[in-house]
């Protein structure tokens, strides 16, 4: 098989929850354990740094990823999901995997994973891991997938642990309360090693973490506590950001999202520096600046055009969509068009009651079989007064929202990680 049909094979055979969900999802560690221990442990060979959390965690794993690199360290990267092509989930020092070590990877292994009968994100976690092995890494950053506690990246013994936030996603496995939701991320904190929890809504989930951080004697550092002097301002170049380390740290990452990001990645780069890991200041002013350049980030409120502004953000749950509306809020446009669409297992009611109403909306669906059906979301969201027409392709929407606005005004893509996939697909084609 070549490459393209190595990728055919690991979808079709190992069906992706980004493509299917639900159906693509096994829970527990049964299965992470069988091949790892068929790959001889990868993992064991450089250090780890594991990213859990609702929202947030692959901006804080790409900006982790971006000041290591710039520290002289090489640093592999597993994150997830892929917005244009699979290699993404798994970098080196921001370089996507080679493409002929995914083809060797399941022609000489598939002997012995296919007995197993791997999801396909355990099989592309464990690819990444013997990866890492052999580019010899020294760190290794690991984002979770759904939740924590069972997710298939917890046979990891990292260094650090950290836990972006915690909000209403993927209720249907990790419980229908906050609290619950927290339990399941908690699940990776390990046995005496740090954990930096990024943001707190109330005591009751800092009282989840704090349980089971005593339960593990891991020491626990919450970033709102011991950043409170970080502030935060725009600026013509991007966002500034302050505290009591870093003065005027220019951040490429702009938003009331990556504000709180920021202050998850300070609060860890602290807890490194006690790890003996060594980081000099230039690493944190080049990697928050170049952290795009740097890791290949995407779809962070990633600016595509300007004359219409064009602005997509991969963010769809209601925990993420209030930073995104807020943002909206605050940006300078004559008339808000948003193309917009959301996959099929998501809380639909809860992050249309808080999409902006003075909008032109475009809705669709993207090209996966999880898409919402676009007749049923235009739908429910006429129900909370958001009102336009209905497109059946992102491609159809982006063309009509990009004929219809003039250079004074602004264009929203989002709702779905695969809507803003579609499009960066569509305008990387076409050149724009």
């Amino acid at each position: 098989m070549n490459y393209q049909e190595t990728v055919q094979y690991l979808y079709n055979q190992m069906p992706a929850y980004q493509r299917v969900g639900s159906a693509a999802y096994k829970a527990g560690l049964d299965n992470s354990l069988a091949l790892d221990a068929y790959f001889e442990h990868p993992h064991r060979h450089y250090r780890t740094i594991h990213i859990a959390g609702t929202n947030g965690k692959g901006s804080t794993s790409h900006l982790l990823a971006a000041i290591l690199h710039e520290s002289g360290y090489k640093v592999g990267l597993y994150t997830s999901p892929h917005l244009i092509d699979f290699r993404e989930r798994i970098r080196v020092n921001g370089e996507m995997i080679n493409k002929q070590f995914v083809v060797d990877f399941v022609k000489n292994h598939r002997h012995a994973f296919e007995p197993i009968m791997p999801s396909f994100f355990e099989l592309t976690m464990e690819m990444a891991f013997l990866y890492f092995q052999h580019m010899e890494v020294d760190v290794a950053i690991v984002e979770t997938g759904l939740g924590g506690r069972l997710d298939s990246t917890n046979i990891i013994s990292p260094n650090l642990s950290i836990i972006t936030n915690i909000g209403f996603d993927h209720m249907q496995y990790l419980g229908d309360t906050l609290p619950k939701i927290a339990a399941e991320k908690a699940g990776i904190i390990k046995p005496e090693t740090p954990v930096v929890i990024g943001e707190v809504e109330n005591d009751e989930i800092r009282e989840v973490f704090l349980e089971k951080a005593t339960r593990e004697n891991a020491p626990i550092i919450f970033a709102e506590d011991v950043m409170d002097n970080f502030s935060s301002k725009i600026a013509a170049n991007g966002w500034i950001l302050n505290n009591d380390s870093y003065q005027n740290l220019r951040s490429e990452l702009g938003g009331g999202m990556q504000n709180k990001n920021a202050r998850t990645v300070l609060a860890s780069i602290q807890e490194l520096l006690k790890l003996g890991y060594k980081i000099p200041n230039h690493a944190m002013y080049d990697g928050f600046a170049n952290v795009v350049e740097l890791t290949g980030l995407m779809g962070r409120w990633q600016t595509l055009q300007e004359k219409p502004k064009v602005v997509c953000d991969t963010g769809h749950n209601a925990h993420a969509i209030r930073y995104i509306a807020k943002q909206l809020s605050n940006e300078k446009y004559k008339t808000l068009h948003i193309i917009f669409g959301m996959a099929n297992d998501k809380d639909s009611i809860s992050v249309l009651s808080i999409m902006p109403k003075n909008a032109i909306y475009y809705f669709t669906q993207a090209s996966i079989e999880r898409a919402l059906n676009v007749d049923i979301l235009a739908e429910k969201a006429d129900e909370y007064g958001l009102h336009g027409e209905k497109y059946s392709t992102v491609k159809l929407a982006l063309e009509a929202a990009t004929r219809n606005a003039n250079e004074f005004d602004f264009i929203f893509i989002g709702g779905s990680s695969f809507v803003v996939a579609d499009a960066l697909a569509l305008i990387q084609i076409t050149g724009k």
